[in-house]
């Protein structure tokens, strides 16, 4: 499968099969392009502007925003009900982690995540090969309690999202803070990443995409 950070929290999700899922969808205000996507499926974790732009979707896609599980095609996909606060969704609401099972790999894309997970949701998220999580504190996980919960998680591969950039307009803290507690820090010159067997052998390697 091949994974594509299109920006934000958002990615591109392409199976070998070439189903495509589409995370997150942002609004071009954000500052990143918003450019037209012709996907299959769009999880949105939460109803807030910057993660449920449809406009530039094509109309006859499919689109999850709630928790549950669900099958499309060969690919298997379970929401979960968790908070976009330390505050069971006083403050911000609530917010849904997506676990993804696609060409047999594990993909997390926990949202706007503002808390640390306990035992129950990490029984729930074990074998995750690829997770995607938020870094950039304010609204949501700040990058020292990320690095604490990518250990708990424990996946192959980590990449850090909702940070700021030099494109983001929105108050976010950079990927520096989350990179100071971790290790195995690998910079990709491209936003992608194709995934194969090897994948295995790896533990806890973080990969820093670059926008195009």
């Amino acid at each position: 499968m091949k994974l594509s950070w299109l920006g934000h929290s958002s990615f591109l999700m392409e199976s070998s099969n070439g189903t495509k899922i589409v995370t997150d969808p942002f609004p071009p205000n954000i500052g990143y392009p918003s450019n037209k996507i012709s996907t299959d499926l769009v999880t949105i974790s939460h109803h807030h502007f910057d993660h449920n732009y449809k406009n530039k979707l094509n109309k006859n896609c499919n689109i999850i925003d709630t928790a549950g599980v669900f099958n499309y095609k060969d690919i298997k996909i379970l929401g979960i009900k968790s908070y976009h606060d330390k505050l069971k969704g006083m403050k911000r609401g609530e917010n849904i982690i997506f676990k993804f099972n696609i060409d047999g790999y594990n993909i997390c894309h926990l949202g706007d995540l503002g808390h640390i997970l306990d035992d129950n949701y990490l029984d729930i998220l074990k074998n995750i090969n690829i997770l995607l999580i938020p870094v950039g504190g304010n609204f949501t996980l700040n990058g020292k309690e990320a690095a604490f919960l990518c250990k708990k998680i424990n996946s192959n591969i980590i990449i850090p999202m909702h940070f700021k950039t030099d494109n983001v307009t929105m108050k976010l803290d950079g990927i520096e803070k989350f990179l100071y507690h971790t290790k195995n820090n690998i910079k990709v010159s491209k936003n992608f990443i194709n995934i194969d067997k090897n994948i295995s052998g790896k533990k806890n390697l973080v990969y820093i995409l670059k926008l195009k």
